[in-house]
């Protein structure tokens, strides 16, 4: 089977600060990291090249420092991996990203002579939140799509999947090719080897940019991007606390009855 990844480095949103005066994300300092949900994905594909072969190859879209991500990719599973990078895919929004991707994959698919069964995505990115990149991929690719996808096997030579859904958990068969979106699974990504690891950093990351690829770079970048972010900051939150103190609980449910009733609360 031949398995791709998509991937997203993106910053450790626990130490994400946003800056009180210009509104916008300070990254000054704050580590990088393979977006969560793509690791899940990523784990998903290798159990997948485990049980029936194949390869994986991972691609992610973004600055030259994304191939860290890459390759922490390549020491867990990854078996190639390749980076889109330009200048005029900055600024993307979720529309324009999709887009890209998808010529990145008809580029990497033409490079290679092989075309990709199965491309999983991670349900969202963890710094945009959006959810959306994913499906917009299998719209622009042609493919049939299965979201939030909690386990992926192989039985019979079709897909069992697992989806969750505000009722429980769906099952859905699938047929090749199909793009999936994987939410948190019950196993964890792996982790490196010492030997993974340098293995991984001797592989070379080709680096493709928009004169690789059929693209049309009107639909790339802040030109081809619909969606615009006025504004990005963080809620302020108040907290107002009252402290009941009393001998007996009766005085004390009387006290907080009375101070709900002032308020309007009750």
């Amino acid at each position: 089977m031949n398995i791709l990844v998509c991937v997203k480095q993106v910053p450790d949103t626990t130490e994400i600060r946003i800056d009180p005066v210009t509104n916008t994300l300070i990254r000054a300092g704050v580590p990088s990291i393979v977006n969560t949900f793509d690791a899940y994905a990523l784990e998903v594909a290798a159990r997948l090249k485990e049980a029936v072969g194949g390869k994986v190859t991972v691609l992610s879209m973004g600055p030259e420092q994304a191939k860290n991500a890459l390759k922490e990719c390549l020491a867990v599973g990854a078996d190639e991996a390749y980076l889109f990078s330009d200048r005029v895919f900055g600024g993307s929004d979720t529309l324009a990203t999709s887009y890209v991707l998808s010529c990145a994959i008809r580029a990497v698919e033409e490079r290679t002579g092989e075309k990709f069964d199965l491309i999983l995505c991670g349900k969202q990115a963890i710094d945009g939140d959006t959810g959306q990149v994913g499906p917009e991929i299998a719209e622009y690719l042609g493919y049939a799509q299965i979201t939030y996808a909690s386990n992926v096997v192989m039985e019979e030579g079709k897909l069992k999947v697992t989806r969750e859904s505000d009722e429980g958990y769906d099952s859905f068969t699938g047929e090749l090719p199909l793009l999936i979106t994987i939410v948190k699974t019950d196993f964890e990504p792996r982790y490196p080897t010492i030997k993974s690891k340098m293995a991984a950093k001797k592989k070379e990351i080709p680096t493709l940019t928009s004169a690789d690829i059929e693209i049309d770079t009107t639909r790339c970048g802040l030109k081809g991007s619909p969606t615009k972010v006025k504004k990005t900051y963080t809620p302020v939150r108040e907290k107002v606390c009252v402290k009941i103190e009393e001998e007996d609980t009766k005085t004390a449910v009387l006290k907080l009855a009375d101070l709900l009733t002032d308020s309007k609360v009750i």
